[in-house]
């Protein structure tokens, strides 16, 4: 089904067998005493690196920078949406500024990435204008999809804002201060306690509390992400070293057998990489494993490494969902003999994380990863992760 490790020195293993079901990597330390910057998902390395292979017109970095460079995201003519309350219900019905808010953010990403890449300042400028615009203005989330919305949205700022804050010198400070506080005051209260809605949900809220953590230099909330994190993903990602059942995240109310298959979309047969939103569809399924390799990769920045910790989980869900994708015919025991497939731009991450750098075998995510380059956005908060993480050391 998957394809296995390389054969690779001792300590490789020793990672394996402390990442499996079979034991428990012991609690790194704690969060750091000093936070690296920038440090949401993409470091000042990783941007240098970026920034060399499109000068040089390297592929597929140059390909994904054109791609970027043409979407709406990197107008410099945008002009923000601010609300002072957005409600967003169940898929975004109401709609009141959901959109907005999650492209605007993605826009000051994309933003903030032209300027690193280019030196042109008009991008810093104008990712700051939209910052500036949503911090001065916005002050609650409301309705049943809060914290999603929540958490998407704080996912994508805190990485625009930390490569305009750290690399930019025309941020005023007074701005800085009022965006961190948009962050711990409208955001934060969303995310930081999570969820025990499908787990997609709490991994986007994980997501983005780890990076307001990081902004806000906040070692407190960074320690709590970090624990909602590794209670999560192991309830979410199935392997056989787990037992019969799927592993419940801590306060999850599941206790029986019906209650667990139940939410595991009603799926009574578990392999290793089925998630807990398999069942549902890949689009969801997706967003569950973009979210976990986000977290990794920013904890990898910050120097406490979770990958070790979820490596095996996160190769054999990529390799499961990418196999299906690529068009594997579906067997009748999983998922009634049907998938909703449509995985989105949510692969390069992890893929660099574990194959590149780790040195996994990962064929099948491997395939559907270069099939599909350059990634582009899901216009929710995933974008542009062929150049900022394609073959990206870091």
């Amino acid at each position: 089904m998957h394809r296995h490790l390389r054969r690779l020195p001792a300590l490789a293993g020793l990672l394996t067998l402390l990442a499996s079901g079979l034991g428990t990597a012991p609690a790194a330390e704690a969060a750091p005493t000093t936070f690296a910057h920038p440090g949401v998902l993409n470091s000042r390395a990783q941007l240098d690196f970026v920034r060399a292979k499109v000068k040089a017109g390297e592929q597929p970095w140059k390909a994904a920078y054109d791609q970027m460079h043409a979407s709406r995201y990197a107008s410099l003519s945008r002009t923000a949406k601010p609300r002072s309350v957005v409600e967003c219900g169940s898929y975004s019905n109401p709609n009141i500024g959901c959109t907005d808010e999650r492209e605007d953010a993605i826009a000051a990403y994309t933003l903030a990435l032209e300027w690193y890449i280019t030196q042109d300042s008009r991008y810093a400028a104008k990712a700051v204008q939209i910052m500036d615009a949503w911090s001065g203005t916005i002050t609650d989330h409301t309705n049943s999809n809060a914290p999603l919305q929540s958490a998407w949205s704080a996912s994508t700022w805190p990485r625009a804002a930390e490569i305009i804050r750290y690399t930019y010198t025309g941020w005023a400070s007074d701005k800085v201060t009022r965006f961190g506080a948009m962050l711990r005051n409208v955001y934060l209260p969303e995310v930081v306690n999570g969820s025990n809605s499908n787990g997609n949900w709490e991994l986007s809220m994980n997501e983005a509390t780890i990076g307001i953590a990081v902004f806000l230099n906040d070692r407190t909330v960074y320690d709590k992400a970090v624990a909602k994190f590794r209670g999560r993903v192991p309830a979410y990602i199935y392997l056989a070293s787990d037992g019969a059942l799927p592993r419940t995240a801590p306060g999850s109310g599941l206790n029986t057998r019906d209650q667990i298959v139940s939410y595991w979309q009603g799926q009574s047969t578990f392999v290793d990489g089925l998630t807990q939103e398999t069942c549902r569809d890949f689009t969801h399924t997706g967003y569950g494993l973009s979210a976990i390799a986000h977290v990794a990769e920013t904890s990898r920045i910050q120097g406490q490494d979770l990958y070790p910790e979820v490596a095996d989980r996160l190769r054999h869900a990529l390799g499961f969902q990418a196999k299906y994708e690529l068009g594997t015919a579906v067997p009748s025991w999983l998922c009634n003999g049907s998938l909703d497939k449509g995985l989105g731009p949510v692969t390069e991450v992890g893929f660099n994380a574990l194959h590149n750098r780790l040195g996994y075998g990962m064929d099948n995510t491997q395939a559907l990863t270069e099939q599909r380059r350059p990634a582009g956005t899901d216009n929710l908060f995933t974008a542009w992760e062929t150049l900022t993480h394609a073959g990206n050391p870091g």
